[in-house]
């Protein structure tokens, strides 16, 4: 029997991206045997194109898109956002041309702002949203704070919570490098060097927590517009010693990194639910991380790492120092960040999941054709 297709939208797939992450475990997933599934490139991310190809492809990729549907009888468009202007914008026309194609429509939303605050106090054009997250045919999203945000905002429509997976058989044959007392500290940041990163009070409550006598280290792993900036701020504080800018790390690299690191520090001023995060917990690295978006539903409190407020330097020397005083605390939160992944966020639930709602919106899509007869 000839499998449904289902035309996964979102950037590149060697793009340094959450979404990227998202759609190639998905793609190398079981799901990929149930249903066939076709990536459908959008927006700027891993492609290198002058101002006018940016203007060309924002023209054209919605017909390119019309005639995928059309070429390939696409059951499914599984449009990958965020809700942030230039997402929301860009990927609505998708969702008008899948709906106008007669596709079923599955409109999955990667963090940015909550609905209720997206468009500020402005009644009208709050209104017009409320109207277009209807279009689509189900709403998935990756955080419990947005499963509630999205219920109170519209209502009526079909929402699910089915937050990010990994693959965790390459992290459960990490064998972890433990340190003795007298070791520093091994922190580790993986991600996009960005301001909304928190990288900037990540260094100052370094720097404290070294003032109050914790011996500790950070590893920056990542590139992004504020490097320059950040690597500047290291030597002003006299953090040059104790930290160090790793560039971005993929694979076997990334294992190695994950394998000496006993902390991953995440400061996020907001996230969706980072894959950095799962993939450090999957290795048995705790974390000292934010209490933004899904963090929260992943990491318990005490249990698989710290959870601090945002933009809180002094919350984060504060948890550098319990850490680095702590070694079986260490040890302890390490196994069981191990045992969350692996019984709550694997790839293989997730594929499962999405295999039952690609199932239930092409049974939807049946009996609606068959309804016109």
């Amino acid at each position: 029997m000839k499998r449904p297709v289902a035309l996964l939208l979102g950037p590149h797939r060697g793009a340094v991206s959450g979404i990227s992450t998202h759609l190639n475990l998905l793609l190398a997933s079981r799901l990929a045997g149930e249903f066939s599934l076709v990536h459908f490139q959008v927006g700027s991310e891993g492609r290198n194109e002058s101002t006018l190809a940016r203007v060309g492809r924002f023209l054209t990729s919605p017909v390119l898109l019309a005639a995928t549907i059309f070429l390939r009888r696409a059951a499914i468009v599984h449009v990958n956002t965020a809700l942030n202007a230039r997402a929301y914008w860009r990927d609505l026309t998708y969702v008008i041309v899948a709906r106008v194609c007669g596709a079923r429509v599955l409109y999955q939303v990667h963090g940015g702002a909550l609905p209720q605050d997206f468009f500020g106090s402005n009644r009208v054009l709050a209104a017009f949203l409320r109207g277009t997250l209807q279009l689509p045919d189900a709403i998935v999203v990756l955080a419990r704070v947005e499963l509630e945000a999205y219920r109170r905002f519209a209502p009526r429509q079909q929402l699910l919570l089915l937050p990010n997976s990994v693959d965790c058989a390459p992290y459960t044959k990490l064998a972890r490098e433990r340190s003795g007392p007298a070791a520093p500290l091994r922190l580790v940041y993986i991600g996009r060097l960005a301001r909304e990163k928190g990288l900037y009070e990540a260094l100052r409550g370094l720097m404290l927590a070294r003032a109050q006598g914790a011996n500790a280290r950070l590893v920056v792993a990542g590139t992004g517009p504020e490097e320059s900036r950040l690597r500047r701020l290291t030597s002003e504080l006299g953090l040059a010693s104790n930290v160090s800018f790793a560039g971005p790390v993929f694979g076997e690299d990334k294992l190695r990194l994950l394998g000496t690191a006993d902390v991953l520090l995440f400061a996020s001023y907001s996230e969706g639910l980072p894959y950095a995060l799962l993939e450090s917990m999957a290795a048995g690295v705790p974390v000292i991380a934010t209490c933004v978006g899904a963090i929260p539903d992943v990491v318990v409190d005490g249990v698989h790492g710290l959870l601090i407020s945002p933009r809180d330097p002094e919350a984060i020397a504060r948890a550098i120092g319990k850490l680095a005083a702590d070694c079986a605390l260490l040890a302890r939160m390490s196994l069981m960040c191990r045992k969350r992944i692996a019984t709550g966020y694997s790839i293989d639930r997730l594929a499962d999941q999405f295999c039952r709602l690609y199932s239930e919106l092409c049974s939807a899509k049946r009996v609606k054709a068959l309804s016109r007869f």
